[in-house]
């Protein structure tokens, strides 16, 4: 004889009453683990994230400052060892040609200047001169516009303060033997990226028509974006010999 178990309805077998909470157990756990699992991604997520945000933003600049500085302490090696009277340009080895100064930036803003615009040299934590399309004119020579680029966030982010540089403010380039005073006359706080007349010869858009003795910084803006291109124009006003204590000119001081 087979014994039948019937629920308290009567009813052979019937589910159990859930408590008037609706939906299986079955279902909730699965409800639950979803939402459980979700949620550890959407952690994870946010942990990524961050630590990509540090890592561009910190980390790359502390990289990229410690090798600056070495490459810099290497020039004023070569600079201590070269026979008096060298040219600037024989000293353009690849290691950099001189120092961009810029007072506005930072107290005791000093930053390696190295051939080339490529993300692979501006991610040194230097600042880069221009090869193409038109490419820059040095500071000694008789005519023509000195155009640099440096980051403005991340990797060394030598240009990031460039927005607190103001009309009149001094700009001084240092190489071996020479002080290239500047001073800045304009300033276009944003512009296309594709806008290469701003690094032309004689900067036009700057108002200048003539040949003159130009300096060209260029950044990306607003910070960290690369949507448009941060311009500051100067002219030279006047060069100072380096004396044997490399002591500055009053911009410096």
């Amino acid at each position: 004889m087979t014994t039948t178990t019937t629920s308290e309805t009567g009813d052979p077998g019937a589910p159990e009453s859930d408590g008037g909470q609706g939906g299986t157990p079955g279902g909730r756990s699965l409800l639950a683990s979803v939402v459980s699992v979700v949620g550890e991604l959407l952690i994870t997520t946010g942990l990524v994230l961050a630590l990509f945000v540090v890592y561009s933003l910190w980390w790359t600049n502390v990289l990229a400052d410690r090798h600056e500085a070495k490459e810099a302490d290497k020039v004023r090696r070569q600079w201590s060892q070269a026979p008096p009277g060298a040219p600037p340009r024989g000293l353009d080895t690849g290691d950099g040609i001189g120092f961009l100064h810029v007072p506005a930036m930072g107290k005791n803003y000093e930053v390696l200047v190295k051939k080339g615009t490529s993300t692979k040299v501006l991610n040194e934590g230097v600042a880069g001169y221009y090869t193409k399309p038109t490419p820059a004119a040095m500071p000694w020579d008789k005519t023509g516009n000195f155009t640099l680029a440096a980051h403005r966030d991340g990797h060394g982010a030598k240009f990031h303060n460039i927005n607190k540089i103001d009309k009149g403010d001094a700009i001084v380039f240092e190489t071996k033997d020479t002080w290239y005073v500047y001073k800045v006359y304009k300033i276009l706080d944003q512009t296309s990226k594709y806008n290469v007349a701003v690094t032309a010869q004689v900067p036009k858009e700057s108002g200048r028509t003539k040949p003159g003795r130009y300096i060209t910084l260029t950044t990306c803006t607003p910070v960290y974006t690369s949507r448009y291109r941060y311009i500051v124009w100067g002219e030279l006003v006047r060069t100072q010999k380096v004396d044997a204590q490399r002591t500055p000119p009053p911009e410096l001081r």
